[in-house]
């Protein structure tokens, strides 16, 4: 990434190059079995793999916007492989969304692109369903906010570049979070 205000975070880059691109399919039972090991649980309101890890394993998946009990979830998509979210702490732990936050604060066309990324995000979730509970509402502190790297990547995956600008800048800073291979064993 080339801009002259970036935080400078050690060891980051090339994830973007190897990337695919975002695919939504049916989540199979060996997909629903990856993600619950890589969550540690059973996945709540999976609805479909919105994402691919270049290993083949789900690594986001879509999500309903009220889960089976009734409770409102606004994470549409949801970066399930624990690699990933450890390099999008890594870089919240680095000042990286601070820096982010400045940035929108003083950039007015950012703004403009992050503002879009929020009604991007909602029009996606509000196609599933409406939840009055959560309407008007994203994830990652869109539009005014910068939180949450792993939903902005998460976004960015599902979606595809240019959608969020955060999630893209995530992306090309993070290192390939599968080149050790899958994150957990495949189901059979």
């Amino acid at each position: 990434m080339s801009r002259p205000d970036a935080v400078d975070v050690p060891g980051t880059g090339a994830a973007a190059d190897a990337v695919p691109a975002p695919v939504r399919e049916p989540a199979t039972t060996g997909d629903l079995a990856a993600v619950a090991a890589q969550l540690g649980r059973t996945p709540r309101g999976t609805r479909a793999v919105a994402h691919r890890c270049p290993c083949g394993l789900p690594d986001v998946v879509e999500t309903t916007p009220r889960l089976a009990d009734g409770t409102p979830f606004p994470t549409l998509f949801y970066l399930t492989c624990p690699r990933a979210v450890a390099g999008c702490s890594r870089l919240e732990s680095a000042g990286v969304m601070r820096e982010m936050a400045e940035r929108l604060a003083a950039d007015p066309e950012l703004a403009e692109r992050y503002l879009a990324a929020h009604q991007d995000y909602l029009a996606r979730r509000n196609a599933i369903g409406q939840v009055p509970e959560i309407d008007g509402i994203s994830a990652g502190g869109m539009p005014g906010r910068v939180k949450c790297l792993h939903v902005h990547l998460g976004h960015a995956l599902a979606a595809g570049p240019g959608v969020n600008p955060f999630g893209d800048e995530v992306l090309e800073l993070l290192e390939p979070w599968w080149a050790a291979g899958p994150c957990v064993e495949p189901a059979e």
